[in-house]
């Protein structure tokens, strides 16, 4: 069995890889059209359909395209699945296809932020319409993200215990992270982690009407005249191993995981500190528990929503991160691309950093007219062939929440 309830946890951590991954956003569904996309620095933002923006100030955003149904998955149960869990099915399947897994016995741990916020919203328009109850009880089941992550348990043929996360924007990263620490600790030989977030009317109207959202719908992180974020959907899952499972059965990876740590911004409700401080612990504990230098990172993939505070605050962070080394520093955010997924950010992220390492690139941060004066690092504003070895993700979210993880690729025998 993976899971081991009585098991000797390990006094020494244990070396971790990442054995699969699985990918789904608005670029694309799956490994190679993410890679082929954000290679050919494309944009993916389109006009919102899912539901009525006629009244919002916003009206395109990362919508993906999804399939009607699966051939794994029995008609009945994809219906009772929201968006967001279908993404979830797509992508973790894929990262246990690339793993070599066919299911099996293994814990689950997920961060989303929404969860199933659509059918939340159908419930309540079904209510205070008052003309019929029909379906509402299903709701309130369907509408649990454990009902929708057993669901999805159920059709990828895994079994275990189920953790979910929710601390938003850095939940998906968050998720891998407890993952790291329960293969590292000897908890578990191999965990399926990953995040998701789907578009939902809710959330879209809050961050609208937060004057969050970039008028033009376009995001431009670290952009001097930035002037907001765009909203995207999708999920990315990766199969976190201990090496010597993977080792056992012959498994290839996509790399190692290094390094996660994570910290709590104490300064307000949705605006990070100006300075970046627990953006700065999370990266200066990541490095040093990976044994590594600032320099030695090759790609930072940073949180860079395109927000007035946020980008200054991260800006800051890394260059007292790292030090003299700061213009040598690689970063991108890869949000000017398919957008904020919220609770799915951090998971989709590191994928990307999986595939920068995989194909050996650096992916952009696009729409930049004027780079902003606070960055000192080299923003990479363009596509590039690149020797990544080492990539560095950042995931902050509402609440101070702040998460780190450090990837790398290791050399073929």
């Amino acid at each position: 069995m993976a899971f081991h309830a009585d098991h000797e946890f390990s006094s020494q951590p244990r070396p971790v890889v990442i054995s699969g991954a699985g990918i789904l956003t608005s670029m694309g569904c799956g490994l190679d059209a993410n890679a082929a996309g954000f290679r050919a620095g494309r944009t993916a933002f389109r006009p919102v359909d899912l539901f009525d923006v006629s009244r919002q100030r916003v009206g395109t955003a990362g919508q993906a395209e999804l399939p009607d149904s699966l051939p794994y998955v029995p008609r009945k149960e994809w219906a009772r699945m929201d968006r967001g869990t279908r993404m979830a099915l797509i992508s973790a399947r894929e990262a246990l296809e690339t793993a070599g897994l066919s299911g099996g016995e293994m814990p689950v741990i997920v961060g989303t932020s929404a969860i199933a916020m659509p059918v939340g919203e159908k419930y309540y328009l079904q209510a205070v319409e008052g003309t019929s109850r029909r379906g509402q009880f299903l709701r309130v089941e369907t509408y649990q993200a454990q009902y929708q992550m057993t669901a999805m348990m159920r059709a990828l043929g895994v079994r275990g215990p189920l953790r979910i996360i929710s601390n938003a924007c850095a939940s998906g990263a968050n998720a891998i992270g407890h993952a790291y620490q329960m293969v590292s600790e000897g908890k578990a030989e191999r965990v399926l982690a990953g995040g998701y977030d789907a578009l939902s009317q809710l959330v879209f109207a809050g961050f609208d009407s937060l004057q969050a959202l970039s008028p033009s719908g376009i995001p431009r992180p670290f952009d001097a005249a930035r002037d907001g974020l765009a909203i995207g959907e999708g999920a990315g899952f990766v199969v976190v191993e201990s090496l010597d499972a993977a080792r056992a059965r012959n498994a290839d990876s996509f790399g190692s995981l290094l390094a996660y740590a994570a910290a709590t911004d104490i300064h307000h409700l949705t605006q990070p500190h100006p300075e970046g401080d627990a953006a700065l612990g999370t990266m200066t504990r990541a490095t040093r528990q990976a044994g590594l230098e600032p320099e030695q990172v090759d790609y930072i993939n940073s949180h860079g929503t395109g927000t007035p505070l946020n980008d200054v605050a991260e800006a800051r962070a890394i260059s007292r991160w790292a030090g003299a080394a700061t213009a040598k520093i690689r970063v991108s955010s890869t949000k000017s691309s398919i957008g904020h997924l919220l609770g799915g950010a951090g998971s989709v992220e590191s994928v990307l950093c999986l595939l920068a390492l995989r194909d050996q690139f650096l992916p952009a941060s696009l729409s930049v007219r004027e780079v902003d004066p606070v960055v000192e690092f080299d923003l990479v504003q363009q596509p590039r062939d690149a020797r990544v070895k080492v990539a560095l993700t950042n995931s902050f979210g509402f609440g101070g929440a702040n998460a780190t993880l450090i990837f790398r690729k290791e050399d073929q025998a």
